[in-house]
């Protein structure tokens, strides 16, 4: 027999579960058998019913008699909307186990993070990050599962889990290749859809193997488990009329053969008739009726334990139930008996506090809910909410009673809920906190109110869902309410969700038209430099007026207030952009500094002006070859972001521009190594968004210079970098990285056509800067052969351009360019200027270009083997094989 197989009087639930039991206890063999096996993840899925608590239950009995830790906790179809409710049973006993000093030292930097979630820190307020917070809680899980091996980790009726919880799930089964534990997921099929479907499909797909479908018994199994509960003596066609009535069910088996006992009803075929009245009784109406024959306390008990759902104390039911304690302990005893109720198993429940009692299964759970009347159901949901609140375990604990009381125009509710939704917010659970505020919204909130509650669901989706955020500030500004600083910021708000969701021209028209409601001041003028903001990185939008409206503005400005910082910055990043001088642009860069950093309200964090600003920037000191300034910034950026958990889309843009920043200084692994974290990160935003194009342009790119031409066409195949193109402008030019790429694998006529495209956009927007956007070079250079007059012409204005931006990096890339059209002494005299003028630039992989370049016209040893040196230094793996190829051939070489 099987290791774990029942005996004939075992469970119904593990009959015929031979194949299930052999696929855990291998699991089980290959987690002991060496602390640094892989993970390993099973999936068990089976209609209500089918046995799947049972098998869990089994598992953790083999578990344990091989002296695994076994951890386990359970969804419940009430409590879907309580946020980490299933990973707070699953780690919690686990946690309350260590002292605060023991729990810090496991967490380690995830602790303040990872443990508001847990409930075991106290959150700090403000807006946690769900994807940092999830992140925080694989690590949280990974860093016990290593103290506790052999683990293993039960979570049944997953169905019913909460999102968040299904989050952490999928994240933490994708990354069990190195950890020694073992997951065992059970669920219904169906049951759930959206994102929650989602998540746990992405569950069933890290297990890399078929799911465990659950079958009913066969009708030689119900006949063999029918005599081994009622005696040898039940005949061939009671045994098979058990099957046909319960459809081999294990649950319906198991009671219709308890009520058969009961009921002393002999089990032979004359008697059969009546086992189909006897298993109506077991479910929906039936068990109803069963119900309402104990009596209405006793329904009332059971209504009461149906709305708590877990924690099922007889006090707390009997205060629910406004019922004696007396009273109430005879109805769990009346209840017990019936099977309705029942205490909680240990070996299935785990070590978590599930109360006093538990209902026998939860199909009768489910069905006691359902039957509650409406407006009894209502009711109670309200008073334990307040039994809630007053034993003060906060309103976010209440909330999930508050989300079910029926709107009455009450006023202490929507202040309940908008407490509620900003303690979740706190602990990283914006879908909570929406939930929460939405539900306030159908109260209603008082005139004066509701505006505000849009506001606060506005902020709440604000770093998971721009779109969302977009409807709900509209609305907001709709309506009257909102105070004069609240309405600017929502303002300000709506239009970041807009350029988030890549409607830019509409961010400009929304603060362009709140801008004219204001006169001159303060308020006014922080709107104008927000539209030019959001101008500045439209691209249909830059054009030489709005450049000269911009200059005319900023020269008002002397850097007082962060309204005219924010104006000096666009200023800055306007006169780069277009290559105006760059002593210039770094002289109105330092003017929006204070003592050389960041003014107060200007910071990473601050939610006044956001991020983009501060990445213009950092932006303008990258391209005006200050990078030890743009990489302190956005190396700032990332630190800040970190240690406020914030992992969605300001820390994919922190990853991007501080692997722009290493890309410019040529550190191009640890370029190519930040950009696909921030690709990484943006993936988990969404496809499509300004922030995407940034992370995929900028590896495309720093790919390229590392000379990794298949993997750049490999990247830009796989995430979609080609047309059309977003509205706004992404830093690398998009067009000139995407020409270079199409080149550089051969397509080298749709390459030309890219780099003509982004020489006419330059023209609409009165001049480029040939660092920026290196079209022109480029272009000359693949135009050298087929059209040499163009070619130089191009070659002349990159070298205008470049002289009137000013900088060393900017004049050594047209001199090298120049020099590649040219033959004989002077290519030489040209490439020379370009190792002089890149040798002071902090662009390094620039200069080993230049170097191996000048190697090459001269045919040195000494300048490739330097130029070689300085290739392997930045990572430049084909540039360095070029210098290495004709070092290697010696022809000419000296």
């Amino acid at each position: 027999m099987t290791e774990g197989r029942p005996s004939a009087a075992g469970s119904a639930s593990l009959w015929e579960r031979d194949a299930e039991i052999a696929t855990v206890t291998a699991a089980l063999d290959g987690l002991c058998a060496d602390r640094t096996s892989a993970g390993n993840l099973l999936v068990f899925r089976g209609e209500a019913g089918l046995g799947k608590t049972a098998l869990l239950a089994e598992t953790r009995r083999i578990a344990e008699r091989r002296g695994c830790a076994v951890w386990s906790a359970r969804g419940g179809e009430t409590l879907r909307s309580v946020p980490f409710n299933v990973v707070r049973q699953l780690l919690q006993p686990a946690l309350m186990s260590l002292l605060p000093e023991e729990a810090r030292e496991y967490l380690g930097d995830w602790y303040d993070i990872a443990g508001p979630a847990l409930g075991i820190v106290d959150p700090a307020g403000g807006s946690a990050d769900p994807q940092y917070v999830c992140d925080g809680l694989v690590a949280a899980v990974r860093r016990l599962a290593r103290r506790e091996w052999p683990l293993v980790l039960l979570v049944d009726d997953a169905h019913w889990a909460d999102q968040e919880t299904l989050r952490w799930l999928a994240a933490f089964a994708e990354r069990l290749d190195d950890l020694p534990v073992l997951v065992v997921v059970a669920r219904r099929p169906g049951e759930v859809n959206g994102e929650s479907a989602r998540l746990l499909e992405a569950v069933a797909a890290a297990a890399g193997r078929p799911v465990n479908n659950l079958s009913a018994l066969t009708p030689d199994a119900t006949a063999g488990l029918t005599r081994a509960t009622v005696g040898r003596q039940a005949d061939d066609p009671f045994c098979r009329e058990v099957w046909a009535v319960t459809g081999g069910n294990p649950y319906d088996t198991v009671e219709l053969l308890a009520k058969v006992q009961d009921r002393e009803v002999q089990p032979v075929e004359a008697r059969a008739a009546e086992l189909r009245a006897l298993n109506r009784s077991a479910r929906g109406g039936g068990l109803v009726d069963r119900l309402k024959g104990l009596g209405i306390e006793a329904t009332r008990f059971a209504w009461a334990a149906a709305i708590l759902g877990t924690g099922i104390s007889v006090d707390m039911v009997a205060r629910l139930a406004s019922m004696p304690a007396g009273t109430a302990e005879r109805c769990a005893e009346l209840l017990c008996t019936a099977r309705i109720l029942t205490e909680p198993d240990p070996t299935v429940a785990g070590e978590a506090d599930t109360g006093d009692l538990e209902f026998v299964h939860p199909l009768i759970a489910s069905a006691v809910y359902d039957s509650i009347p409406p407006g009894v159901c209502t009711a109670m949901h309200g008073i334990a909410a307040q039994i809630v609140t007053e034993s003060g375990r906060g309103a976010a604990e209440a909330s999930r009673h508050l989300l079910k009381v029926h709107p009455d125009d009450d006023e202490e509710l929507v202040e309940q809920l908008r407490e509620a939704a900003r303690e979740h917010l706190a602990v990283g659970a914006p879908d909570a906190a929406r939930r929460c505020l939405e539900r306030a919204l159908r109260e209603p909130p008082r005139p004066e109110v509701h505006a505000r509650v849009l506001y606060e669901l506005g902020r709440a989706t604000l770093l998971t869902a721009p779109a969302v955020t977009v409807e709900h500030l509209q609305n907001a500004l709709a309506l009257s309410g909102l105070g004069a600083d609240e309405r600017v910021d929502a303002v300000v708000r709506l239009s970041q969700a807009l350029i988030h969701n890549d409607q830019l021209e509409e961010a400009v028209r929304t603060v362009e038209a709140e801008a004219a409601r204001h006169t001159a001041g303060p308020v006014k003028l922080r709107l104008h430099a927000v539209q030019f903001m959001w101008e500045g990185i439209h691209g249909e939008t830059v054009s030489p007026e709005r450049s000269r409206r911009l200059a005319e503005l900023a020269a008002t400005c002397t850097g007082r207030d962060n309204s005219e910082r924010a104006l000096l910055i666009l200023r800055g990043f306007d006169a780069m952009t277009h290559g105006e001088n760059a002593e210039e642009v770094l002289q109105l860069c330092d003017r929006a500094l204070v003592n050389g950093r960041l003014a107060p309200g200007l910071g990473w964090t601050d939610g006044e002006w956001g991020i983009e600003l501060l990445m213009m920037l950092g932006s303008a000191y990258t391209y005006a070859d200050r990078l030890d300034r743009a990489e302190s910034l956005f190396a700032e950026a990332l630190r800040a972001y970190t240690g406020a958990g914030w992992r969605g889309g300001h820390l994919s843009l922190a990853n991007a521009f501080l692997g722009l920043a290493y890309r410019r200084q040529g550190r191009l692994k640890d370029a190519e190594s930040t950009l696909r974290e921030a690709l990484a990160l943006a993936e988990r935003v969404g496809r499509g968004l300004p922030l995407y194009w940034s992370a995929t342009c900028g590896l495309v790119d720093t790919l390229l210079a590392r000379g990794q031409t298949g993997e750049a066409w490999s990247i830009a195949e796989q995430y979609g970098f080609a047309p059309p193109y977003p509205s706004t402008i992404v830093l690398p030019d998009i067009r000139s990285v995407r020409g270079r790429l199409l080149i550089a694998v051969g397509r080298t006529e749709e390459g030309i056509n890219e780099l003509e495209a982004a020489e006419k956009t330059a023209v609409s927007r009165g001049g480029h800067n040939p660092v920026l956007a290196p079209w022109s070079v480029d272009l000359a250079r693949a135009l050298a052969g087929q059209d040499p007059a163009r070619a130089a012409r191009l070659a002349a204005d990159a070298r205008r351009q470049a002289e009137r931006f000013g900088t060393d990096t900017a004049i050594g890339e047209a001199l090298r360019c120049a020099a590649a059209l040219e033959t004989g002494q002077r290519a030489v005299g040209l490439a020379a200027q370009a190792v002089a003028y890149l040798e002071a630039s902090p662009c390094q992989y620039e200069h080993a270009a230049a170097r191996v370049e000048y190697g090459i016209v001269t045919r040195s040893t000494t300048e490739l083997n330097r130029g070689l040196a300085l290739a392997r230094s930045c990572g430049a793996d084909g540039l360095a094989a070029q210098a290495r190829e004709v070092l290697e051939t010696g022809r000419g070489l000296h």
